[in-house]
């Protein structure tokens, strides 16, 4: 895949699009990883006795897998030079199942000048947003 050109972007157009899903064995590989033990993630008693529908995605998966969308399609992580979200919602985690995040990327601004382009992330799960003004910087040249 060749990498993008942003002379050749316009605002508004889409970039990516993915669906990532997540089950309960990826939190506790995630936790592993990560070392958040917090039982919120893998504890449906425990979430739910503080006011959660039931076990939760980590923040920082959901954070990270929309990431991946961003990097994938940049062709380079070292071309993502900032990245911000504001976690609005949790992402329920079915056992038996998976939950399904929604990742679509548009250019939000694009400056040819400076050689980046603000990549605006929607991502979304059942139709609701999970994380609020997500949003790259990407530098293509």
């Amino acid at each position: 895949m060749t990498r993008p050109v942003v002379a050749d972007l316009t605002v508004g157009q889409e970039l990516a699009r993915r669906e990532v899903t997540v089950d309960r064995a990826r939190l506790v590989r995630y936790a592993g990883a990560s070392g958040d033990f917090n039982p919120i993630h893998w504890n449906d008693r425990v979430a739910t006795a503080v006011g959660l529908p039931g076990v939760i995605a980590h923040g920082m998966w959901t954070m990270g897998a929309a990431s991946s969308v961003v990097v994938d399609w940049a062709g380079d992580p070292g071309a993502v030079v900032d990245y911000q979200v504001r976690f609005t919602r949790p992402v329920p985690v079915p056992d038996p199942g998976a939950a399904t995040v929604e990742v679509v990327a548009v250019a939000g601004v694009v400056d040819v000048e400076a050689g980046t382009v603000r990549v605006d992330l929607t991502v979304s799960v059942d139709g609701a947003r999970v994380l609020g003004k997500a949003q790259a910087v990407v530098r293509l040249s």
